[in-house]
């Protein structure tokens, strides 16, 4: 089994504008003549490779602690796509996705209201980009909300160099911060290796 580390670093990942840049420091340390290492952060949950939960557009859906576990572990599908993927798009691309898709676009992959529709009534469970959206600003809220009204989870800021388009098991369950809109988690592309 070959397993390849999805996960952005919190730390050095792109901050969406607006968002706080999380933050890192020692309380205590060894070098300093202290017993012990301890360190403090600080990060918005929208930071570095996370989960957007519906409770994130949607005032009804359902936060991070409500979300099936099972939506976050399973087969998906990894395609490139660059630019805005439209509902046309989708309704080709859908026989050959599982019930999670993966969007590698160099954070150049986009999916329109139109694709949103498409994928919300397909029964995929999670889409995934290596954005740090997983659309154009323009369509942002309506994407979300399409989404979010399906109960479908959002994982946004992977790490995808070096990652084939093809079949793999993702698992990315996101840490437990229950009432929260969005969690950060460490996304992880599992394949079967080939031959004996």
């Amino acid at each position: 089994m070959l397993l390849y580390d999805i996960t952005s670093d919190i730390m050095t990942a792109k901050v969406y504008d607006g968002d706080p840049a999380p933050t890192h420091r020692y309380i205590s340390q060894v070098e300093s003549g202290d017993d012990y290492n301890l360190s403090q952060f600080s990060m918005c949950s929208h930071n570095g490779t996370h989960i957007d939960a519906p409770y994130h557009f949607d005032p009804d859906g359902e936060k991070i602690g409500d979300m099936r576990l099972s939506t976050f572990y399973g087969k998906c599908t990894v395609v490139t796509i660059k630019g805005i993927l439209t509902g046309e798009d989708m309704e080709k691309l859908l026989p050959y996705c599982k019930k999670r898709l993966i969007l590698h676009g160099d954070g150049e992959a986009f999916i329109s209201q139109s694709a949103a529709v498409v994928i919300a009534d397909s029964g995929i469970v999670l889409v995934g980009t290596d954005g740090i959206c997983l659309s154009t600003a323009f369509d942002e809220m309506r994407v979300h909300l399409e989404f979010a009204r399906k109960g479908v989870a959002i994982l946004e800021g992977l790490d995808l160099k070096g990652i084939r388009d093809g079949e793999y098991t993702l698992c990315a369950f996101p840490i437990k911060l229950s009432d929260s809109e969005a969690a950060p988690c460490r996304a992880i592309l599992l394949e079967q290796e080939k031959g004996f």
